[in-house]
């Protein structure tokens, strides 16, 4: 008995002593974040969670302290999941905004408005739901510069906040965080790339795309959501726009290009629609994009092909689609929120009409 309390200790120390390094190592401080939202969410290296607050177009990098459990053994399935974490919060509203998946233990993360206040939970891979304490805990932010101004404009169906588009998505990718939204430049719609340990903001590039479902190159609307994936061995993106082209950047094109670069536009998967969250993966020897749309359903699009595709120059018109192939997965209909769990399985964030939101672990299609 004494042996294995003394293991279990020993595994104790040594997991806050690797999460104390890691915290040193990625330039991190004690403290309390103060968040004004919590609108986006990724994860980064070792238990570095990536948090946008878009409200202050600013990201913070949290130390989760989330080291033990096998993501290969994670299943987690919550019905009404925003009713759980009311109870958890002792909160009497609870808005879901984002969720992410540690890869190396399953737990998932979740960024909600508890009571029109930010505030993040933790969920292991048992399903188990506990908050995330932001009492001094280690981290670092970065505010974005050229942010849109935090301020109503328009009328009717038109009123909007840019400001609340300042960040869309994140993504951790070869030593730098990549960030989709909007910024006040001349071409709004903006993909930055960020040093971690953080440094400084990085103004980010404008990015131009033709809209096949408009005719029209178009650089107002900010990139909804996107995955960082190696494409013949070069680094890209591929990312979703409304009414709703998809579309790739080489990551190296954002360091090259200037101010402004012009994507090429892989596919046009329909008009009328919003592009809601987006994965890759890989199963029997293919590589996959698994898309969630607000009127379309899930698509599930082959990458075969990309590096030769060259793109779309000619107006897609009634709805129709072109470019890259998909396939509708009618199992996972009223998908608003997934990221991969393990080789095998997506967490997914179900919504069907007039329905609850349940977290569900289903296999990758």
């Amino acid at each position: 008995m004494f042996v294995k309390l003394l293991s279990l200790a020993t595994l104790i120390v040594f997991a806050s002593k690797s999460s104390s390094q890691a915290a040193d190592i990625r330039g991190l401080d004690k403290g309390t974040p103060e968040m004004k939202s919590a609108t986006t969410l990724a994860f980064g290296p070792d238990d570095i969670l990536f948090v946008g607050d878009a409200k202050a177009a600013t990201l913070f990098a949290i130390a989760t302290g989330d080291m033990e459990g096998d993501a290969s053994k994670a299943s987690i399935n919550i019905e009404n999941l925003p009713k759980a974490i009311e109870e958890v919060l002792h909160a009497a509203k609870v808005e879901i905004n984002d969720l992410a998946v540690n890869p190396h233990t399953g737990s998932a993360f979740v960024a909600v408005s508890a009571d029109d206040k930010a505030a993040l939970v933790k969920i292991d891979g048992g399903g188990k739901i506990t908050p995330l304490s932001l009492i001094n805990v280690s981290y670092s932010k970065v505010a974005l510069t050229d942010a849109p101004e935090d301020k109503v404009t328009g009328e009717g169906r038109r009123i909007k906040n840019n400001r609340m588009d300042s960040i869309t998505d994140i993504a951790f990718f070869e030593n730098k965080v990549l960030v989709s939204g909007l910024s006040n430049a001349l071409s709004p719609s903006t993909v930055r790339e960020l040093n971690f340990p953080f440094t400084e903001s990085d103004k980010g590039m404008g990015i131009e795309i033709y809209h096949a479902a408009h005719g029209k190159s178009e650089d107002t609307s900010a990139m909804r959501t996107f995955v960082p994936m190696m494409i013949d061995g070069e680094p890209n993106l591929l990312g979703a726009y409304v009414c709703t082209p998809l579309v790739r950047i080489p990551v190296k094109d954002l360091e090259a290009a200037g101010k402004k670069l012009k994507a090429t536009t892989v596919a046009e998967l329909g008009n009328m629609n919003r592009p809601l969250d987006m994965i890759a993966y890989e199963k029997d020897g293919a590589s996959y994009l698994l898309l969630s749309n607000s009127a379309r359903g899930v698509m599930k699009i082959s990458t075969a092909g990309l590096k030769e595709n060259k793109g779309l120059t000619e107006p897609v018109r009634g709805g129709g689609k072109a470019g890259q192939d998909y396939t509708s997965v009618d199992s996972m209909a009223g998908v608003i929120q997934m990221d991969k769990l393990n080789d095998h399985s997506a967490l997914i964030l179900v919504h069907p009409d007039n329905s609850p939101q349940n977290l569900k672990t289903v296999p990758l299609p």
